[in-house]
């Protein structure tokens, strides 16, 4: 994301104003080329292209390119919300760039602190030491903790994005990129638990080490049940 504006020439990249979820820049005057034909900025989304130059991203080299191609399709690319580097416009806004940093460090601190502990949630808890769990644990706040990490995660993003979608608030920068990156953090979190929890790999629940010498137990109900049958 940073190093793409870097390797064009200062200018290359204009002020831009498209949609999310779309492709409007891949071209200037044919298929996908639906930002550089706006010629209004009354809109809520497009402006006048003519006004700060045309653009096409399948013009550029192939790393920024492509680079600039994902931000077309993922992002609205609204000037007045993105940075520039070296005279052109980023690939996304800072809001997307706040949770791309988001989930850059989360997968830095998974990689050398994650580990499969049977359950998503126990999962996602292993990237902090046992002695900073032991009172979750021993109190059984483990879904407090799940849910407080969601909260923090989801909400701010949520409120800031919003409001400003129903009145006349505008964010700044540094709020979109703080929002953004505790979104991605969270996304990226339960997202690689999600994909680290693997009972499969424990031969029953009471090999699993969890803090504060805890261990999953089967309820007194699924014996019975089981003797039952």
């Amino acid at each position: 994301m940073f190093l793409a504006p870097l390797t064009l020439e200062t200018g290359s990249v204009p002020k831009l104003s498209g949609r999310a979820n779309a492709l409007d820049y891949m071209s200037v005057d044919g298929s996908f080329s639906w930002g550089n034909q706006q010629t209004t900025d009354l809109g809520e989304v497009g402006h006048n292209q003519e006004e700060h130059g045309f653009f096409s991203w399948s013009d550029l080299n192939p790393y920024a390119a492509a680079i600039y191609a994902f931000g077309d399709l993922n992002c609205h690319q609204k000037s007045e919300r993105s940075w520039e580097i070296n005279g052109n416009q980023m690939p996304v806004c800072t809001r997307d760039l706040g949770i791309f940093l988001g989930i850059f460090i989360i997968g830095i601190i998974w990689t050398r602190y994650g580990h499969n502990r049977w359950t998503i949630k126990d999962t996602m808890f292993s990237i902090f030491s046992d002695k900073r769990l032991d009172s979750i644990y021993e109190k059984n706040q483990r879904n407090f903790l799940f849910w407080g990490i969601g909260g923090i995660s989801l909400l701010p993003i949520l409120l800031d994005g919003g409001i400003q979608a129903i009145s006349n608030y505008e964010s700044d920068s540094l709020r979109r990129i703080f929002t953004g990156a505790l979104f991605g953090m969270g996304f990226m979190w339960f997202f690689c638990a999600s994909l680290s929890a693997k009972p499969s790999k424990f031969e029953s629940e009471s090999q699993v080490l969890l803090p504060a010498n805890a261990r999953f137990v089967q309820p007194p109900e699924f014996h019975q049940d089981i003797s039952e049958e």
